[in-house]
């Protein structure tokens, strides 16, 4: 069966979102969120792989992907406002009630959505996104010093990751050499070139320095999950060097009844693990939809 994505715009608050559909809206819902420093392309092989049976959503977060890029005197680029767009675009083209999909920043964009309103969140699809303390191992020392005293002269070194060989390292990082070359380099290549937009590497710097408000939230979320109990998959690369995978098993602490999935991937099992992925989800949702 041939699927076919469609490319859409919606104006949200006085910016243009771009989103990618696909499937039949009378079918159950799936809002796809991205993570650093990709877009909603991340996405196109599992929209067309489940298409048939669902409806899914994949948008660009303001200044990533497609989606405008307003200034940064225009626009407040944190997690709390990317969210509140996110909120408002689900709204603006009818999603009522969906599955929403978690990954690296978009987990804590999502989350923010799902504390708005539990009675939309049909179930959770966590793939390596943060919302343990655990997750933010050592390799974040650097980061969090920064975060608590941003000196300029640490700006530099906190910032290295805004470039080619950061972004690349994105989705090889970690990897053993068996899986590199499942890795396709335009992946990269077009985040790249869509951060060397004039002004974009500011942005993303701005962002990523308001990632320090998101631990705070992280026992909000962690009660929201013991509250409302929403089923959970789970899927870690085991060699994400970004998130610790001993994350992974936190999540079961609060959603008991979660399925946890450690893979040999790294932070971008969709790239790398994509069949064992798909298959995962699929299964997930067909449980969580057959009733």
């Amino acid at each position: 069966m041939s699927i076919q994505i469609s490319n859409k715009r919606q104006l949200v608050n006085g910016v243009e979102i771009f989103y990618r559909e696909a499937g039949n809206r009378k079918n159950p819902a799936v809002l796809l969120l991205h993570g650093f420093p990709t877009s909603s392309v991340m996405f196109k092989n599992l929209m067309t792989a489940l298409a048939d049976k669902y409806y899914l959503v994949a948008p660009d977060y303001p200044g990533f992907g497609f989606s405008d890029f307003p200034d940064q005197k225009h626009f407040s680029y944190s997690f709390d406002n990317i969210a509140a767009v996110m909120a408002a675009f689900a709204e603006a083209i009818g999603l009522d009630r969906f599955f929403i999909y978690l990954h690296d920043y978009g987990a804590t964009i999502g989350l923010r959505l799902c504390l708005r309103n539990p009675a939309k969140i049909l179930g959770l699809i966590v793939q390596n996104g943060n919302a343990y303390e655990e997750g933010l191992g050592p390799q974040w020392d650097e980061t969090k010093d920064y975060w608590a005293n941003p000196a300029p002269e640490k700006k530099e070194r906190f910032m290295s990751f805004l470039s080619e060989e950061g972004t690349k390292a994105q989705y090889v990082a970690g990897l053993p050499d068996h899986l590199l070359p499942r890795v396709g380099p335009e992946l990269w290549t077009l985040d790249w070139t869509l951060m060397s937009r004039p002004g974009n590497i500011d942005m993303q710097a701005e962002l990523n320095f308001d990632y320090r408000n998101n631990p705070p939230l992280f026992k909000t979320f962690q009660a929201y999950f013991r509250d409302n109990q929403p089923p959970a998959l789970v899927i870690w690369g085991r060699y994400d060097v970004f998130f610790s995978v001993e994350e992974a098993h936190c999540y079961q602490l609060d959603l008991p009844a979660a399925e946890l999935h450690i893979l040999e991937a790294g932070h971008m099992p969709l790239e790398t693990n994509f069949d064992e992925v798909s298959a995962l989800i699929s299964a997930f949702l067909e449980r969580h939809t057959s009733s």
